[in-house]
């Protein structure tokens, strides 16, 4: 039988991915081998730390462009959250060489690089922090990455992150120290039963992203007084604790990648100011920087 010509495209179309992941959310670009952009999509987040082998696998298979394209991946390049540590990068590893079998390449990285390669361009020395669902920080020194303090995850760090917010906006209600107005609110958009909060947290897969989504509650609500206070004081935190950990912090630049720089940046710049330390690029996503990176590599 003669085979299309839809089809012998499609067998012999090389193609390259580049991912993003978040805990959240992933964006996927696909590009050709010369750098042309083929198609965009995004699935849920891939943190291999909170997820299993079987939820990973699922989040991806359900994915029609992914699922369509698996046989002509010929390269990944993956940068997750939850990917600094042997045991998750492996897993993630295992379920990538699965389904993108035809693919001779396949790079796992934390989501650190992707917010490194997003907004440190020339080389230059800086700060690089993330502030998403989850919160890191790491230092550029022209070459390398320095991290001196390894995430313990949304339990015990994360300050300033979506899942620090969202913890703390459920403890102020729940023991009434949320204003009557922003309460009443607050109750009217979400589903706060205990037993509800309970089971997200302590039963169900991904209690960090459960979290995270009360941090759009702040964002839309920002300009009380209470809110203002509350978004100042995560970020004090993450400031003192990650940023000044660098003794250079107030000689570089300070980059931010996250929903939550990017819609807090006014907040975060004020911050940024009042401990003398120097603003750099803030950008809700790094995928567009990140593919930027990669067309350079492709075309080298």
């Amino acid at each position: 039988m003669a085979m299309s010509p839809f089809n012998f495209f499609k067998l012999f179309l090389p193609m390259i991915l580049v991912v993003d992941s978040g805990s959240t959310k992933t964006d996927w670009i696909a590009l050709s081998e010369d750098g042309k952009t083929l198609f965009q999509t995004q699935t849920l987040g891939l943190n291999p730390q909170v997820l299993s082998q079987e939820i990973l696998t699922e989040r991806i298979v359900n994915n029609f462009e992914l699922y369509k394209n698996k046989q002509e991946v010929t390269r990944l390049y993956f940068y997750g959250a939850g990917c600094g540590v042997e045991k998750p990068r492996r897993l993630i590893l295992e379920v990538f060489e699965t389904f993108f079998s035809q693919a001779s390449e396949i790079v796992i990285k934390e989501d650190t690089y992707a917010a490194l390669y997003a907004t440190a361009t020339n080389g230059i020395p800086s700060i690089v922090c993330i502030l998403g669902t989850g919160s890191n920080c790491s230092y550029f020194d022209g070459n390398d990455i320095i991290q001196r303090v390894i995430s313990l995850g949304y339990i015990l760090m994360d300050d300033a992150s979506g899942n620090y917010y969202g913890r703390q906006l459920l403890r102020d209600y729940k023991f009434g120290k949320m204003p009557e107005e922003l309460s009443n609110k607050f109750d009217d958009q979400y589903d706060l039963d205990s037993e509800s909060i309970k089971n997200h947290l302590y039963k169900n897969p991904n209690p960090n992203t459960y979290l995270a989504t009360f941090a759009r509650f702040v964002i839309e609500n920002k300009e009380y007084p209470y809110m203002q206070e509350l978004i100042k004081k995560g970020l004090r935190l993450f400031i003192d604790n990650q940023v000044l950990q660098f003794e250079n912090a107030q000689e570089v630049p300070i980059h931010f990648v996250g929903s939550i720089a990017f819609y807090l940046q006014r907040e975060l710049q004020e911050i940024l100011h009042e401990k003398g330390l120097t603003s750099g690029k803030i950008l809700k996503r790094p995928i567009d920087g990140l593919v930027l990176h990669h067309k350079d590599f492709i075309l080298s």
